[in-house]
């Protein structure tokens, strides 16, 4: 029995070494993608727990601070710089409530079934919430 060696081209060969480096590079980066995705998934729940209870305490000291008003702003600034994109959630992540009205802040974060962010920081005008930036 004799044996043909396979002849295979130089350029096949590169080209299944860059196929391959490509194909490792795609499992690593979806690897390290999940692995970061379980290790944030804490720090949400977190940073929405501390949120609230920030807004409770501004709202006991401060009438202005409606969430449903500041969730109001947040949607009509989302649709203004996303027209047309759905999310589904909507998280309160962060109060700065100031001395006075005028340098009180908070920051939503909205996120879609994707995992695509939109952060919008809204600021106080007296009573009325109005968006400062949408990210």
């Amino acid at each position: 029995m004799s044996f043909v060696p396979l002849a295979i081209s130089t350029l096949a060969i590169v080209l299944i070494a860059v196929g391959a480096v490509i194909a490792l590079f795609i499992v690593l980066g979806l690897a390290g993608a999940r692995a970061r995705a379980r290790s944030e998934a804490g720090s949400w729940e977190e940073a929405v727990r501390s949120a609230d209870a920030a807004l409770a305490q501004a709202a006991a000291s401060d009438r202005g601070w409606h969430r449903e008003s500041m969730e109001a702003a947040a949607r009509t600034a989302i649709q203004a710089a996303r027209p047309g994109w759905d999310y589904g959630d909507l998280h309160l992540v962060l109060v700065d409530d100031r001395p006075g009205i005028e340098e009180d802040r908070a920051t939503f974060v909205a996120v879609d079934d994707h995992g695509q962010e939109a952060r919008v920081v809204l600021a106080r005008e007296g009573d009325r919430w109005s968006a400062e930036r949408v990210d």
